[in-house]
């Protein structure tokens, strides 16, 4: 990559950077990749895809194999608080996972795809919507116009803070865990403060799951048995000394390695709800969100990275274990060769999510070299 293309990305990256749109608002967002991805004379360019999710197609015009390369529209509702002088103009909101340097990575291989082509085959660019909700990839592949681009290769990346700049970690099978938000709602009957023998309060089965549900898994090594339940808020009636509660919310995080443990955590955690609230005698409601997959790299496409990722001389690091959080991108998986890759943002940068996190900047010719090189690989 020239330093003038690099500059160009950059300050794509800085003008994204400023106009974050969180999951299923990625308007802007889309058209501004659409418009790019025109410019940068794609032979097709799908719109709405899942929501708000872009493809553009290059095509070679003799038969081969369609690689995808996938990225991510949306960014968090959080607050930014960098101080950049390109930071969010949006209040509370921030590209405070990087995908906005995801996405000039692969602008960046549209860019070279348009000076050269591929020689057979094709190449689709994938920009899915809704990454941080874990519903944008399901809506993307089940959009008709996904049939458009059934990709048999699909690549992607996530930038990884706490791994050296600009180096590549990589793993073959599990690698990113699966995860849901259980929300389990109790409803009892109010009272007079004065009398609670009048009502039903959940305030004991509530008590009694918060550590329960915690005990059901602590964590660990990140083996086939590994699961995690995470308690993230709770609710025990309205903010008065007059009423007893009649109304209680616990909302807890659950992540395994694999779908199948990741089953076995559901099953467990809804017994565990259902015989408290039985005992207590609440009605109960149980529904999930966020929900996530597990993320599993084919061997066969993680050997085309680790070709690619030699081939541009990014250091290389190959792992056994998955990382904890997780990634609807695993979605890919069904019906294509995927795999995902993590580069480095530095061992001292602030971590994902962080109100301080920036992207940076000097990696994008490291993700955009890698993925150029698997096109290459497969396509010419």
């Amino acid at each position: 990559m020239t330093p003038e293309t690099l500059a160009r990305l950059t300050a794509l990256r800085h003008e994204l950077h400023q106009h974050p749109e969180i999951s299923g608002e990625e308007v802007q967002t889309a058209a501004r990749v659409a418009g790019l991805l025109r410019d940068y004379q794609a032979d097709e360019v799908l719109t709405g895809i899942g929501g708000h999710g872009v493809a553009a197609i290059y095509h070679s015009g003799v038969e081969g194999p369609t690689v995808g390369i996938r990225c991510e529209l949306d960014a968090l509702p959080i607050e930014e608080l960098t101080g950049l002088a390109y930071a969010s103009q949006i209040q509370g909101k921030g590209h405070l996972c990087g995908h906005d340097g995801h996405m000039v990575m692969v602008l960046g291989v549209a860019e070279a795809l348009a000076a050269d082509r591929p020689k057979r085959g094709r190449v689709a660019l994938i920009f899915q919507p809704a990454e941080e909700t874990g519903k944008g990839a399901p809506a993307y592949r089940a959009d008709p116009k996904f049939a458009r681009i059934a990709p048999d290769y699909v690549f992607s990346l996530h930038n990884l803070s706490g791994l050296a700049r600009g180096a590549v970690e990589l793993c073959k099978g599990p690698a990113n865990c699966a995860s849901r938000g259980m929300r389990v709602q109790l409803t009892g009957k109010t009272s007079h403060a004065a009398a609670p023998q009048d009502g039903l309060s959940p305030a004991v089965a509530m008590a009694r799951l918060m550590p329960a549900l915690a005990g059901l898994g602590q964590g660990g090594s990140l083996d086939a048995d590994y699961a995690l339940t995470t308690l993230t808020h709770a609710e025990l009636g309205k903010a008065t000394f007059g009423v007893a509660p009649g109304h209680g919310e616990l909302w807890v995080t659950l992540r395994t390695v694999s779908d199948a443990r990741m089953a076995q955590l559901v099953s467990d955690a809804e017994a565990l709800v259902r015989e408290a609230t039985e005992d207590e005698g609440l009605g109960v409601e149980i529904t999930y969100d966020d929900v996530f997959e597990a993320c599993t790299n084919h061997e066969d496409a993680v050997n085309i990275l680790a070709h690619a990722a030699t081939e541009t001389a990014a250091p290389l690091h190959r792992t056994d274990l998955p990382q904890r959080f997780s990634e609807d991108f695993g979605q890919f998986g069904k019906g294509a060769k995927a795999a995902m890759f993590w580069l480095g943002a530095g061992e001292e940068h602030p971590q994902l999510h962080n109100p301080d996190y920036d992207f940076p900047d000097d990696v994008i010719p490291v993700g955009a070299g890698i993925f150029l090189s698997a096109v290459r690989s497969l396509v010419g």
